[in-house]
């Protein structure tokens, strides 16, 4: 039976309900459960909306029209989503015998919704979409370590690991964007023949389409029912230094001031794990760091603000566990043991789906950091190799060979974000492992994890870093150089430093980060000091030839300032994502939506990075649309074609559009 209210289609049949209504300008919001009531949570959706389009039955069942976007439900329930001109944007794969009439009625009896039963309550959800196009051509969905920016034909798991990010929200070459508001494990398949999203273990389904006319168009939308990240504070836009890691006070300050006597411009400084003296005590050891309120201030008259690390990992030996233990602080194990992680220490995790455990963890960290001038917070998950699952309230601890129940990246930051804001912040930076739709929204800076040092590695972090953008998250970084390995008098690792850094120029964050070799002695036994420590990772760590190139572009990221402050503003107010495919500023560009290896910086930089070895010139293709100068040698060209751009080490390729 299918009814009509105002702007709100219902369908029932056997078990299921399903709404279809309008959610946004030229969107829709389409849910379906067998649960007795749906299900009120509005997971990313989280920007309440104004009441918009209309919904109404007729001979064919019903119809519901919100500006550009029309949903068509069958008599027999399927839906078909149009354009309001009349293009089909997409229809659901069934294949059953509903409807005799359909011309895709089967026998085979697939489902384009199936909710299979699960032992508990829940179910595992499949829902299906016919492939319209096979040229169809797919972005976004957040960050994957693989080598396609073009997600048609790929098959993605729908989980958090270390360096991998699922953001699921899709942007189609065929004029939508579509989010899969549902934070299950699962998994997606943007197959040649069908589209599937699955859920391993959830109640609902539920996902939001909005209609287009341009990829910016979409993005936009959307940020304007999850939310766009605040204003970035000055300190953002300039030059990140930060390794694995800084050991003690003295350290620090030592790199500091060689950055502040040599004149070189640093934002940042940033204090990296167990700089504690037990995972779960959220505080500097005096050991090691004996005044760090005076290191702040003297950092801070230096114009360099201090991150600083927090993990949710707490040792059973550290003096808040049996508080945290006795308040349900802690996230369950299964069985047995009550210990999820075995490094420096048995520790478990903080729950952070816990609204008092965040906001203890918020008031321990204020206490101990933000109260001494720390104002960004790197929120690192500790490598997030487990999912957690929440089973009639109760959250458990699980390995990934698991893989059911929801992921909540979000509240990490949230925890930060809101006590920051109650604090009198108000733009507000967190460094941060994993994001999931609408992280955005709490000053979620994400990087993409402990990533190899390699050209390879390299070549996925723009592809990551194009996506992120695409799926919402406007803030994004990586490891300068990579996180694992690499030795910095290796000639071969120096050169791929100069490229990584030549490229950090041009991203949302510039930061320097990695865990270099040969690896640093421990200092003592107790705390941090038992803990090791990478190899000398600043500018002038590679050598005289590195040292004045990397000097150069720090000061050519401080001549942008201005520059990327006005992209940040746009990111802010729309969601625009500062990082730009080709086709995001030329849709109309054929040539644009096929290139992978170049990007825009905003409107008007065109970069286009050394990604191999031995490389001293590359080619360029060149939107058509506009007129671009080789900031280079000055050299000028119309766009719609592709040059060969001079790249010898101290040079990346950028473009300025002049027109």
């Amino acid at each position: 039976m299918i009814t009509a209210d105002v702007n709100r289609l219902t369908y029932r049949y056997d078990a299921e309900t399903l709404y279809i209504e309008s959610w946004g300008e030229n969107a829709v919001r389409i849910r379906a459960t067998k649960c007795a009531k749906m299900p009120e949570e509005n997971w990313a959706l989280s920007v309440p909306q104004v009441p918009s389009g209309s919904a109404k039955t007729d001979e064919d069942g019903g119809v519901l029209e919100n500006g550009k976007i029309v949903v068509r439900l069958s008599e027999a329930g399927k839906i078909t989503i149009f354009t309001k001109d009349g293009k089909k944007l997409l229809e659901e794969y069934t294949r059953n015998r509903r409807d005799v009439t359909d011309p895709k009625c089967s026998a085979i009896e697939v489902e384009g919704r199936e909710f299979k039963p699960l032992i508990g309550g829940d179910y595992h959800l499949s829902v299906r979409f016919e492939s319209l196009d096979p040229e169809e051509k797919i972005y976004g969905m957040g960050q994957y370590q693989q080598e396609h920016l073009n997600l048609k034909g790929t098959d993605l798991e729908l989980a958090h690991r270390n360096s991998q990010a699922s953001v699921p929200f899709a942007v189609s070459s065929l004029g939508y964007g579509l989010l899969w508001n549902n934070p299950a494990i699962g998994r997606c398949v943007f197959g040649k023949n069908h589209t599937t999203f699955e859920a391993f273990s959830t109640n609902v389904m539920d996902y939001w389409v909005v209609a287009g006319d341009s990829p910016s168009q979409i993005v936009e939308a959307y940020a304007k029912v999850t939310g766009t990240v605040p204003m970035m504070p000055e300190y953002g836009l300039g030059f990140w230094q930060c390794k694995l890691r800084y050991r003690t006070q003295d350290e620090l300050l030592d790199v500091a001031r060689k950055y502040h006597e040599l004149g070189i411009p640093l934002d940042v400084i940033v204090v990296d794990f167990f700089h504690w003296p037990k995972q779960g005590e959220w505080k500097f050891d005096p050991v090691y760091w004996p005044d760090p309120k005076a290191m702040i201030e003297e950092l801070n008259a230096m114009g360099i603000k201090l991150m600083v690390s927090i993990w949710p990992t707490v040792d059973r030996e550290s003096e808040n566990f049996d508080y945290m233990l006795e308040n349900g602080y802690l996230i369950r194990t299964e069985r047995g043991y009550r210990t999820g992680l075995d490094f420096q220490g048995a520790t478990i995790h903080l729950d952070v789906t816990n609204p008092a455990a965040r906001k203890y963890l918020w008031e321990t960290a204020k206490k101990n950091y933000a109260d001494l001038g720390v104002t960004l917070f790197w929120l690192d998950e500790a490598e997030p190799e487990y999912t957690v699952y929440d089973f009639d309230n109760y959250r458990y601890f699980l390995g990934t060979d698991l893989m059911i129940g929801n992921i909540y990246p979000s509240d990490y930051a949230k925890a930060f974000y809101e006590g920051m804001k109650e604090a009198g912040q108000e733009n507000i930076v967190n460094l941060i492992r994993c994001a999931w739709a609408g992280s955005q929204k709490y000053g979620a800076l994400v990087w993409s994890g402990d990533i190899a040092s390699s050209f390879e590695s390299m070549q996925n972090q723009l592809v990551a870093g194009l996506n992120m953008g695409l799926a919402g998250i406007p803030w994004w970084t990586t490891d300068i150089g990579g996180f694992h390995g690499g030795n910095p008098d290796d000639p071969a690792f120096r050169e791929l430093f100069v490229r990584w850094f030549e490229w950090g120029t041009y991203c949302p964050v510039m930061r320097l980060h990695g865990d270099r070799e040969p690896r640093q002695p421990m200092l003592g036994t107790t705390g941090g000091a038992a803990c090791c420590s990478g190899a000398a990772n600043e500018i002038w760590s590679y050598g005289e030839e590195v040292f004045e190139i990397c000097k150069d572009y720090i000061r050519l990221r401080e001549s942008m300032r201005d520059y990327i402050r006005r992209l940040m503003k746009e990111a802010h107010e729309t969601g625009a994502p500062l990082m730009r495919t080709l086709f995001y500023e030329y849709p109309n560009d054929a040539e644009a939506w096929k290139i992978k290896d170049e990007y825009l910086f905003g409107d008007k930089f065109l970069v286009a990075p050394v990604l191999s070895a031995g490389v001293t010139s590359r080619d360029v293709y060149l939107p058509s649309g506009a007129r671009w100068k080789n900031q280079t040698d000055g050299s000028v060209y119309e766009g719609g074609c592709t040059v060969c751009a001079p790249a010898p080490l101290s040079v990346i390729p950028v473009f300025e559009r002049i027109n």
